[in-house]
């Protein structure tokens, strides 16, 4: 080979190379930028999916029955467990919400064959307090009530978060809340006690302890927040959020008695076991164990791909709030870390993510759209509507790498914050 047959190999290889990074960086620069993508076009999508999702829901509920869905099933699916909790617990038989037997008596005893399938119950005792009254009316009427309340809670939130009232209509048009609403479930009020911390935390500390505490009631979510407020050096939310979360368990045990949170801590198993055997369903959970139990991993492997999630997480989120000087960005990294932490997650807690979707929205319009920002919001935003067919029918577990960049995103958006916090104050 001759010396100028060997430099042109080089020179045409980097030539190549060049090309072929030109071409790439031209296929992504509409996903990066993502201009197509105007409001006026968000709009419309939000329109179409908002309507479509009423018609679907209005068709579904005119062709149930006594409170029983086309599908057999009793409308609020897992609300069911809910109802028979509190018809239990108003009996004077709060320990028998944790016998398996007597919960799903008490579950057909209502809906006859409707109920087959056992709705668990794997909350603690604290939960109770907030179930209590449902069964003081029927079970149609405390669905509704249970799902007004706590959905006018958390749009409450969300319109104090993101008050431009050209973007009211993305709020319902979420497809978590129609997930929600659906499973007549608790995302609701698990996002409305995070949206109220996260509004509380930058002006009023002990109503965000307050509300941080109350979340007791479903501890897998709760993971991240002691470690978030110790980073952060915020004692007086972390102190409230100790006495919220001690007043509950307190109040729980002299209301249902001892006996109620022994019956609890030896059902408590039966989660695990549930999770660990892919019982409830690994197509319908958006966390990391998750995704690996659905590509047929062993529960071994599912807990080490947790682990390490949920530890990158910890440390990213320690040290974005190390350096923070407050805001509400505070309470959408804290929910984010919250989402990617837990093991057990449900397609209907990703309601949380409402909350940090609507913090960037906001961010976003003040100060513009950060490079890939639009259409990570985007991805965030129809997640919950694809996540569970998609597992289902492709076995893609589409979740956890969505998940992660909206983290990132939300990351960036507090680091940004922070640097120019620090900027100031120079």
């Amino acid at each position: 080979m001759s010396l100028t047959d060997g430099s042109a190999g080089p020179r045409s290889g980097i030539g190549a190379d060049r090309r072929t990074g030109s071409a790439l960086i031209a296929i992504l620069q509409p996903l990066r930028v993502a201009d197509w993508l105007s409001a006026d076009r968000a709009s419309a999508y939000c329109r179409i999916l908002l309507t479509v999702t009423v018609i679907a829901m209005a068709g579904w509920v005119l062709c149930s029955s006594g409170g029983v869905d086309p599908a057999g099933k009793p409308l609020g699916t897992d609300f069911v467990s809910f109802w028979t909790a509190s018809e239990l617990a108003l009996q004077h038989r709060p320990a028998s919400v944790y016998d398996v037997a007597a919960h799903h008596a008490a579950q057909t005893a209502v809906f006859g064959q409707a109920a087959s399938r056992y709705t668990a119950f794997f909350y603690p005792p604290v939960f109770l307090l907030v179930c209590l009254p449902l069964a003081m009316v029927p079970y149609l009427a405390a669905l509704v009530a249970w799902l007004g309340l706590t959905g006018l809670a958390l749009w409450r939130c969300l319109r104090a978060i993101l008050p431009q009232a050209s973007l009211a209509l993305a709020i319902p048009a979420y497809p978590a809340m129609i997930l929600n609403i659906g499973h007549g479930q608790n995302g609701f009020l698990t996002a409305a006690l995070f949206g109220g911390a996260m509004l509380a935390l930058p002006v009023r500390p002990i109503l965000a302890g307050l509300c941080f505490g109350c979340l007791i009631y479903k501890p897998q979510l709760g993971i991240m927040i002691p470690l978030a407020l110790l980073a952060a050096r915020r004692w007086t939310t972390l102190l409230a959020a100790a006495a919220a979360a001690l007043g509950l368990l307190a109040t729980s045990a002299i209301l249902f008695g001892p006996a109620t949170w022994r019956a609890f801590l030896a059902a408590s198993p039966l989660a695990r076991t549930a999770l660990e055997r892919n019982l409830i369903g690994p197509e319908k959970m958006p966390s990391a164990f998750a995704a690996v139990r659905l590509l047929h991993g062993s529960p071994g492997l599912a807990y080490a791909a947790q682990s390490v999630v949920t530890v990158c997480v910890g440390v990213a989120l320690v040290r974005a709030l190390r350096r923070r000087r407050g805001g509400l960005g505070d309470g959408a990294l804290i929910a984010m870390a919250a989402l990617l932490a837990s093991p057990f997650l449900l397609d209907y807690d990703l309601t949380v993510m409402a909350l940090p979707l609507a913090w960037v929205m906001r961010e976003a319009l003040r100060e513009g759209f950060l490079p890939w920002e639009k259409i990570t919001l985007a991805a965030g935003f129809v997640l919950p509507l694809l996540v569970r067919p998609v597992a289902d029918h492709l076995a893609i577990p589409l979740s956890p790498p969505v998940l992660m960049a909206v983290f990132c995103m939300v990351l960036r958006r507090v680091r940004i914050d922070a640097d120019f916090g620090t900027a100031l104050q120079a």
